[in-house]
């Protein structure tokens, strides 16, 4: 299927506007000449780019550690079902959802083809994964915000599915009016949670793997989003964009009743699953996001443009890791100017992430893997 030319990347946290440059083939990766630790990037061993080209993003592990579920703008040949191929018209308007197996390459589409995607997951046992997709309101990719020379991305109306690996028996879990996105599963394999307009606010909300028994967990005015558990699924970590100004209240809300977020500031926040003790890790003014713990469950790796943030160059976005009581800020990642989406393997032995280094042009991002090293 043929899409817009005009791509657009979200990824929830940074939304940028760009060309499409040419990609290779999805069996092609490069991997850093040596394998050896970067003296600056200490906790890094052995990097491997396992995308080439366009847009991939939000790259995820299964349970065991086999597989990633992510999102790419590139189109794999629908010729056949699980391929390393791509057609001669590799590019797509918007997301769609593809799963990777890391020890054979193949790719395989487990979206419909339609509409846009994102956010995807797994479900404990590997069998089947999870993302939101806007298939069910038009099978083309939505409109591009109105931006005003701001920041913003659209709050389209997606929904949260369920899909067997090979894209059959799908069970859609939403179905209010408007945004219900951004969706993780518990360690445990019992709670969702997610970002849901629902009731009018961008908030944070846990159900049943079956999309049974809703609750609230967050009552800010504001966004709230980005959820990740813990790993002993008694806590989630999720970035929030809460003023007090009530200037920036009325802004936020007049936007919001056009559709549109337009988050400057993000902190990260960790809360109990069921909704009590809120607690703010990070207070400095920047734009942090993509939280997730570290396996010892007592560390949080995020995205951050805190050293860079007001000088009025372009921004850099690297990884952090930070006590989940603010202290002990460590940078992580020095290559690239946008570093993103970080996920430690279920055994906590290897880091997957989103980079736009060794980038060949504007707005290209790829998945990269790395051994990490204590």
């Amino acid at each position: 299927m043929r899409r817009r030319s005009t791509e657009r990347l979200c990824l929830w946290g940074l939304c940028l506007l760009m060309g499409v440059p040419s990609i290779a083939l999805a069996g092609e990766r490069s991997q850093d000449s040596a394998p050896q630790i970067r003296s600056a990037e200490r906790h890094l061993a052995n990097i491997r780019q396992l995308t080439v080209g366009r847009q991939n993003a939000e790259a995820y592990f299964s349970f065991d550690g086999t597989k990633l579920i992510f999102q790419s703008t590139n189109d794999w040949s629908k010729d056949s079902q699980a391929t390393t191929r791509r057609s001669a018209d590799s590019g797509l308007g918007c997301y769609q959802m593809y799963v990777m197996d890391l020890e054979s390459d193949t790719v395989r589409l487990v979206s419909t083809g339609k509409g846009a995607t994102t956010c995807g997951y797994f479900f404990p046992g590997d069998r089947r994964v999870l993302y939101s997709s806007t298939h069910a309101v038009g099978s083309e990719c939505p409109p591009k915000p109105k931006r005003d020379g701001a920041y913003r991305w659209a709050l389209d109306d997606y929904d949260i599915y369920s899909v067997r690996l090979d894209g059959q028996q799908m069970q859609r879990l939403t179905a209010s009016p408007g945004y219900d996105a951004e969706a993780t599963i518990s360690p445990d394999g019992k709670t969702i949670v997610w970002t849901s307009v629902k009731d009018g606010d961008l908030d944070l909300y846990t159900m049943n793997v079956d999309g049974t028994n809703v609750r609230r967990l967050t009552n800010d005015v504001g966004y709230d989003g980005g959820a990740f558990f813990s790993p002993d699924s008694t806590r989630v970590v999720y970035r929030a964009a809460h003023s007090s100004d009530p200037a920036e209240v009325a802004k936020y809300k007049d936007l919001l009743a056009q559709r549109l977020v337009e988050p400057g500031q993000l902190e990260i926040f960790v809360i109990n699953a069921d909704g009590s003790h809120k607690q703010q890790v990070t207070s400095n003014g920047a734009s942090n996001f993509s939280p997730y713990f570290h396996p010892d469950g007592k560390r949080i790796i995020f995205s951050s443009n805190l050293e860079t943030r007001g000088d009025g160059g372009r921004p850099s976005f690297h990884l952090y890791l930070v006590r989940d009581d603010g202290t002990g800020v460590e940078r992580l990642t020095t290559e690239g100017h946008f570093n993103s989406f970080p996920m430690f393997s279920p055994d906590g032995k290897r880091l997957v992430w989103v980079s736009d280094r060794h980038a060949t042009a504007p707005g290209e991002f790829n998945v990269f893997l790395a051994d990490w090293v204590p």
